[in-house]
């Protein structure tokens, strides 16, 4: 008998959780005619940054304009590193190429995922401006472990939270917010991302007024006054839709990240009870985080293998990411090679995510298990 499908996220599933809230929003909107950078996009900056700790925050047009506008406000370029993590999504590395800036991979620490702080200050040198850290999944980086040593340098911290927001971590007894331990934190508001929208979104967190201002020209061709250009910035302006839905959804954030972590949790028993910890390596919240789920991503044996046999059962599962940054095509005039970032090189290998979003029920949770269970037992 065919199994019905299980996506790795159902977007229906929280849309009609929030339906009439969302609507209403958007009547809003439809009824005042002004669609970009107005009310809704000033009350979300300052929702967010209050909810961040941070002064201030800018709305852009993606949470890849966010990295790009980032760097651009520290006037990065030709000449410049940055250092990164090669587990990451595209952008992470492309907005520093594409300022004309050089992207120096650090390795990952292979239970979190995450930069390791020792191979960023390793990777120093007088060249660097700036390092990224992402705080991938939906759990922070380690960025205290380095951040003193970069400060005295002059080197900014560029936090990608593309995947956390709401991630929290606690710093010499203080919780820190994922977009406030940097100078610039990056945020996407992509419609799968645990705040989302029906579109593309960004936002950058500042606590810099110099930085406020310099960011909400950049997103606006470079103008203070219309028509009227000190620099050359982007057209990355969030629109008034995209902010007034974002509004709604903000409202159910933090109770929708509890969920996510229920989820995480049933899976863990799960994984215990059918004593797969031979083949299986469920994600480590690290000491201090509160890690909010954005991804559930496994270490397996026989990754691929495993993902056909459960899309053969109907549960669609996704691998982030199958080939690190270092080695993509793209990046090859930079020189590295297989092997120079063993750990990233090994994940690409091993990683497997697993259907996560706030109305997953147990009862699937059970059966994404006891089909990994079943395979591994060849049954």
């Amino acid at each position: 008998m065919e199994e019905t499908p299980l996506p790795s996220f159902d977007l229906s599933r929280n849309w009609n959780r929030v339906r009439d809230e969302t609507l209403a929003a958007i009547n809003v909107v439809l009824e005042g005619q002004h669609f970009i950078l107005g009310a809704e996009v000033e009350a979300l900056e300052k929702d967010l940054a209050a909810y961040l700790g941070v002064t201030f925050t800018v709305g852009c047009a993606s949470g890849t304009d966010a990295l790009l506008l980032a760097l651009m406000a520290l006037d990065l370029g030709p000449g410049d590193e940055v250092i990164t993590t090669p587990f990451s999504f595209f952008a992470t590395a492309s907005c520093i190429t594409r300022l004309g800036a050089t992207p120096v991979f650090a390795d990952v620490n292979p239970e979190s995922f995450n930069i390791d702080p020792q191979e960023v200050l390793r990777k120093i040198t007088p060249r660097t401006r700036a390092v990224i850290p992402v705080h991938l999944f939906g759990q922070m980086a380690r960025v205290e472990e380095f951040a003193s040593q970069l400060v005295e340098q002059g080197i900014s911290i560029v936090e990608d939270c593309a995947q956390a927001i709401g991630a929290t971590r606690i710093v010499k007894g203080k919780i820190q917010r994922a977009g406030g331990m940097g100078e610039l934190g990056c945020f996407s508001f992509f419609p799968t991302k645990n705040l989302g929208c029906f579109g593309d979104g960004g936002m950058i967190s500042i606590s810099s007024e110099r930085l406020s201002k310099r960011l909400r020209s950049l997103r606006a061709h470079g103008s203070g006054e219309q028509y009227f250009h000190d620099e050359i910035g982007l057209n990355s302006r969030l629109d008034e839709l995209q902010a007034a839905i974002l509004r709604v959804r903000f409202r159910h954030l933090e109770s929708w990240n509890e969920e996510r972590r229920l989820v995480a949790e049933r899976y863990r028993i799960l994984f215990a009870e059918h004593d797969l910890g031979e083949w299986v390596t469920p994600p480590l919240e690290e000491k201090g985080n509160r890690h909010i789920y954005h991804q559930y991503v496994l270490r397996c044996r026989s990754r691929d293998l495993l993902k056909e046999h459960l899309a053969g059962r109907g549960i669609t599962t996704r691998v982030y990411y199958p080939l690190s940054l270092h080695l993509q095509p793209c990046f090859s005039y930079l020189g590295y090679a297989r092997s120079d970032m063993p750990v990233s090189e090994s994940l690409t290998e091993e990683v497997l995510a697993l259907p996560i979003f706030p109305e997953l029920e147990p009862g699937e949770q059970e059966r994404v298990v006891q089909a990994i269970s079943d395979f591994y037992r060849g049954r």
